[in-house]
């Protein structure tokens, strides 16, 4: 009787370990990016490149405005941020206090010349706009445009979420995650969601970072201020990136042991 009981005991352990082997590990097509899209085949070398839409200006952007020109005192006039000389040196607070913000009708204010209407405008033909408004005051003028409010937030299973500042004209998402330390072993790959705003309003779109596909994707390159949220996969609770089998076969010998002490 005591031998089917032992047999029956150590039956229901070792079915219990194949079970959670089975049910705690996560599987490797949730953990890999960039996977081919068929089982049988490999990766591609080389991909389309994704088309890059240019920002466009909505109201409410921040905007850095430099202006060169031959004329040490026309400088110091048109540039919001006056002599590169003085003590407070420059960082994000003092840039972004320094900086043009687009107000409700679309213009930035600039220096003696009063607003200028740049809604809607990519970076680039913006310098041109401010470039031919500035013609009728300076000549040999050099003007930098750059966007102050940047920013990508992250949130959710990654491993450092929060916003972060981005310095370069534009961003690809696995640029964007490295910032943030990499997707945790328990973020759902499968299905990020990018929350983006639009004229029209806030779209969400859902992509598949481990899908090759992504590279070809036009959610490859973000946007200023885009919300990167990542869930966790399901059942994460019960969940193991590393199984611990050092822990399960201890724990299944320290039981065994204390049968058979406790048989006889």
């Amino acid at each position: 009787m005591k031998h089917r009981i032992h047999y029956s005991l150590f039956a229901g352990l070792k079915l219990l370990a194949i079970v959670l082997i089975l049910s705690s590990c996560i599987p490797q097509k949730k953990i890999k990016y960039l996977q081919p899209a068929h089982e049988d085949s490999t990766n591609k070398a080389v991909f389309n490149k994704p088309d890059y839409e240019e920002y466009h200006l909505s109201v409410g952007d921040n905007l850095y405005i430099k202006i060169r020109s031959l004329d040490d005192n026309s400088n110091n006039y048109f540039n919001n941020l006056g002599s590169e000389n003085t003590n407070s040196g420059y960082n994000d607070a003092t840039v972004y206090l320094n900086s043009y913000t687009i107000d409700p009708t679309g213009n930035i204010v600039f220096p003696f010349i009063g607003p200028i209407k740049v809604v809607n405008l990519t970076l680039n033909q913006t310098q041109d706009l401010i470039e031919k408004v500035l013609a009728d005051y300076l000549k040999e003028t050099t003007i930098v445009v750059k966007l102050v409010n940047f920013n990508i937030t992250f949130v959710g299973e990654v491993k450092n979420p929060g916003e972060y500042k981005i310095y370069q004209d534009k961003i690809n998402i696995f640029e964007a995650i490295a910032m943030a330390g990499d997707i945790t072993e328990y973020g759902n790959k499968n299905e990020i969601k990018l929350v983006r705003v639009t004229d029209t309003g806030t779209a969400l779109h859902v992509i598949d970072l481990t899908s090759e596909n992504i590279l070809n994707s036009p959610f490859y390159y973000l946007k200023p201020n885009d919300v990167i949220y990542v869930e966790p996969l399901v059942g994460k609770q019960f969940a193991f990136a590393t199984f611990p089998y050092a822990l399960l076969f201890s724990t299944i010998t320290t039981i065994i042991v204390l049968l058979t002490f406790i048989s006889k």
